[in-house]
């Protein structure tokens, strides 16, 4: 994964792997699989390869090159073949194991984290956080972070499968529409002011 950093570098993977044990330890399913889809599901990250996903191929080598039973390799390339976002409804049937790993990545585009992910990702592609031109606009003519918080981010808590990560996500969510609260008066040029509490 050397060179797979905007926001989906292991330092993703490694918060991914501590959000699915939380969940796991409320919902249940083999922490083994759990772990080990965790730790692979962007291993191959269509991003970094023209495209094709990649990630149940190089799974699938890594885990049998360590002599995993074949049964859970099967399960977890399964898992990271059919969590992505941009699956969809072409996406087969998860496992509850499947629905864990899910549920924490969509999480980690959520909250603080979610916001410096948009951030970096749309530097790394050249696009700009916000353009004031699009504020309003329906259509958007081009890819703004602004946008993607609304075309998909404020869309996951919708598609989470567990009842814990539907719990983190709408915290997360609120943090992140209080900061576009923030940054727009900000954008307007107004001022919050802090009250002085001396007297």
């Amino acid at each position: 994964m050397q060179g797979q950093q905007a926001g989906h570098g292991f330092d993703h993977v490694s918060r991914v792997l501590r959000t699915a044990r939380q969940i796991q330890t409320e919902t249940g399913g083999s922490r083994l699989v759990v772990d080990l889809a965790a730790l692979l599901h962007d291993v191959g990250d269509a991003k970094f390869h023209d495209g094709l996903e990649r990630s149940a191929e190089f799974s699938r080598e890594i885990l049998s090159a360590q002599g995993v039973p074949q049964e859970i390799v099967e399960h977890v390339t399964h898992i990271v073949d059919n969590i992505s976002f941009r699956k969809g409804v072409p996406a087969d049937q998860l496992s509850l194991e499947g629905k864990i790993v899910q549920d924490a990545d969509r999480l980690d585009a959520l909250g603080a984290i979610g916001i410096v992910r948009t951030i970096e990702y749309g530097a790394a592609k050249g696009q700009p956080f916000y353009l004031p031109s699009q504020r309003d606009a329906a259509s958007p003519t081009a890819p703004t972070g602004v946008g993607h918080f609304h075309e998909k981010l404020f869309k996951l808590r919708a598609l989470l499968n567990t009842e814990p990560a539907r719990i983190i996500a709408l915290q997360r969510e609120e943090f992140m529409r209080s900061f576009l609260d923030q940054f727009f008066l900000e954008c307007d040029g107004e001022v919050s002011r802090v009250p002085d509490t001396s007297l």
